[in-house]
């Protein structure tokens, strides 16, 4: 019987895409990946329009299905591929690492998507996009810092193991470096950043290792 690896179509510093990365890796999930250059226009090819008609990323194909939305991707797979969970037992708890969750996927990163940033530049030119970005960046952080105090602890978000939390928090670090944020003063978050270094799995699913795997490839499919 012919076992069909999993597509995910894939843009490297999409931090909806490195939360499906990251999830994959936590699970052990093997698959291929099909490059998706946001920055020129891939998004909007007939092609990937037919598998998304929203036109982004991330989009896994796997069982037979075309799977789009980040968190509608790693729910399927922690439901269909219970093992490792990567949500807690207890029901406050499984609450809690979804509020983080939602306080990044449904409130910081929308205003730092591609294209409010590009609108934003449109409008008042490239300084205003980089205030706005950086602005949100620290303000968001900063609470989802005061929703981990309520967290139980650990290397990670939840405790010592990642989960879903972390395949949320560790994407929005990465673009907090990138846009020169700092987390020093945020001990929750710089505690998940330094798990998360020193983590294979995590180190895995890093946008540098994503980029070098794409250009290796020529930016088409390559098996993770």
């Amino acid at each position: 019987m012919t076992v069909i690896r999993p597509v995910l179509h894939d843009y490297y510093r999409s931090s909806a895409a490195y939360r499906v990365r990251l999830a994959l890796a936590l699970k052990g999930i093997d698959y291929d990946t099909v490059a998706v250059d946001l920055t020129q226009g891939a998004q909007r090819g007939d092609g990937h329009l037919r598998l998304n008609p929203q036109g982004l990323v991330p989009v896994l194909e796997i069982d037979g299905l075309a799977l789009t939305q980040s968190l509608a991707i790693i729910a399927y797979l922690d439901e269909t591929r219970p093992t490792p969970p990567l949500l807690p037992d207890d029901a406050a708890a499984r609450a809690t690492a979804r509020a983080i969750v939602m306080a990044i996927a449904c409130d910081i990163h929308p205003l730092s998507n591609l294209r409010v940033l590009n609108r934003v530049e449109a409008l008042a030119g490239a300084d205003a996009r980089a205030r706005w970005n950086t602005d949100n960046i620290a303000s968001g952080l900063a609470a989802v810092e005061r929703l981990l105090d309520r967290a139980p602890g650990g290397r990670f978000a939840m405790g010592d193991d990642p989960g879903l939390a972390d395949c949320a928090v560790v994407p929005q670090l990465y673009n907090a470096a990138r846009w020169g944020v700092p987390i020093d003063g945020w001990p929750n978050l710089l505690r998940i950043a330094e798990s998360a270094a020193v983590d294979e799995r995590m180190v895995a699913a890093h946008p540098d290792r994503a980029k070098a795997a794409a250009e290796a490839a020529g930016g088409g499919k390559r098996t993770s």
